[in-house]
């Protein structure tokens, strides 16, 4: 009976390991690839290059 209150359940599981999808992954790299961020004046400005 003492297993049932300590075994996780395969749903527990995937919330506590979550894994991004490729899309995910794809997207933020090439976001970052696009960003530009230029430096004047102590002020940063961000610029996307598409």
């Amino acid at each position: 009976m003492g297993k049932l209150y300590f075994k996780k359940s395969s749903k527990e599981e995937k919330i506590n390991h979550p894994q991004p999808k490729k899309e995910t992954i794809a997207f933020l790299l090439n976001y970052s690839k696009a960003l530009n961020v230029i430096e004047y004046k102590k002020m940063k400005f961000e610029s996307l290059l598409n």
